[in-house]
């Protein structure tokens, strides 16, 4: 299964209640502005939030907006039991290995797996896992992940884009103003945090930034 990553937010609760938003409202008002694809992300939810919290998120998106789950297998099972459109998961480095996440994801489902040096790319390209697109990062400095990795700059991140064999989207501390540097540098997507989860206007915010990705063409 392929799916659009160009412009990718990585949701953050805790972001978007400090901004005043209801984050199934904020995440439906970036899709109107232009995201491609959704990760829920929540490290302090229980199980039943979290994936409460993916199913209201599944009803509010367009039917051409991905939806993926981070880390969580069992939530992403759960809410394609129930029914939900839910396209896949993304798990981390730490999280449980790619190729027992794919074993039970089934083939159809999108595959997504951070890394950050030259070995973990190679591996996530050549393992059995079928990973289907790396998260690469932190491109800058960035709050919104504890273990977040040393931050690469945007020239160390172009040259893991073109050792990577696989569609590469850049996260961490990126803004609109990294946009085309990074798809200039040959990146799938850009995945965004606070850029959207804390603007006063998620719509506008996403507009933005897809006009910043479209400058690139």
């Amino acid at each position: 299964m392929s799916i659009d990553l160009s412009l990718y937010l990585v949701t953050d609760s805790r972001l978007a209640e400090a901004a005043g938003h209801d984050l199934v409202e904020l995440v439906r008002a970036a899709a109107e502005g232009g995201v491609t694809a959704v990760q829920v992300r929540d490290k302090d939810a229980s199980v039943r939030e979290f994936l409460d919290t993916v199913l209201r998120i599944s009803d509010a998106l367009p039917a051409g907006v991905a939806l993926l789950v981070n880390d969580r297998v069992d939530v992403f099972l759960a809410a394609r039991a129930a029914g939900a459109r839910v396209e896949g998961v993304h798990v981390g480095q730490s999280d449980l290995p790619a190729h027992a996440v794919r074993e039970l994801i089934g083939a159809e489902a999108v595959l997504g797996l951070s890394a950050s040096t030259p070995e973990q790319l190679r591996l996530a390209a050549a393992g059995p896992a079928r990973v289907d697109y790396v998260g690469i990062g932190a491109v800058h400095a960035t709050t919104t992940k504890k273990d977040a990795p040393e931050p690469l700059g945007l020239g160390r991140f172009a040259r893991l884009v073109a050792a990577s064999p696989l569609p590469a989207v850049g996260i961490g501390g990126v803004t609109s103003a990294d946009l085309p540097e990074m798809r200039s540098a040959g990146a799938a997507g850009a995945a965004v945090v606070s850029a959207i989860c804390s603007a006063p206007d998620p719509a506008t915010a996403a507009r933005e930034l897809r006009a910043a990705w479209g400058a690139a063409s």
